[in-house]
């Protein structure tokens, strides 16, 4: 019986709660939202959390192995990648990182949706791509992040 409660008061704590990290301006965000066309030879990519599970919990978001930032609940990153070539995407889960690889093409943007799934111990994360005009409507509703900052690596 305690072993329940501990359990179902381990779940509540990350069902509940909201994790913060540092943000952009609301410029910078504005400006982030208009979804210009990326740097010549380079692909947009823009990487997003909107779930409503694991608010308390903050999750590492990697580029091909570089640092994009820390995600929170209601917050994206954008940053450019190579077009042409395939990127390898990775966000912290419970016991190792989930993957995810995409080809991205010269000149397009692309969005990718981070999700928060329950785990054995603490919440997990996993990474979807998304069409683009889904991207961009769940991304209007968002703020952008400051990225560049994460606590482990891939």
């Amino acid at each position: 019986m305690k072993i329940c409660t501990a359990a179902a008061l381990i779940a509540a704590v990350l069902l509940t709660g909201c994790a913060s990290v540092d943000m952009a301006s609301k410029e910078e965000s504005a400006r982030a939202k208009t979804f210009a066309a990326p740097s010549t030879g380079k692909a947009g990519l823009y990487i997003y959390r909107n779930s409503f599970v694991g608010k308390a919990l903050k999750k590492d978001i990697f580029v091909d192995g570089k640092c994009v930032g820390e995600s929170a609940p209601d917050v994206f990153f954008r940053t450019e990648v190579a077009g042409g070539m395939m990127h390898k995407l990775d966000t912290e889960s419970e016991f190792s990182a989930n993957t995810i690889e995409l080809m991205t093409e010269t000149g397009r943007n692309y969005f990718v949706r981070q999700y928060i799934k329950l785990g054995v111990f603490v919440g997990g994360a996993g990474l979807e791509p998304v069409t683009e005009e889904e991207g961009k409507a769940d991304v209007l509703k968002l703020e952008l992040a400051k990225g560049g900052h994460c606590d482990g690596t891939p």
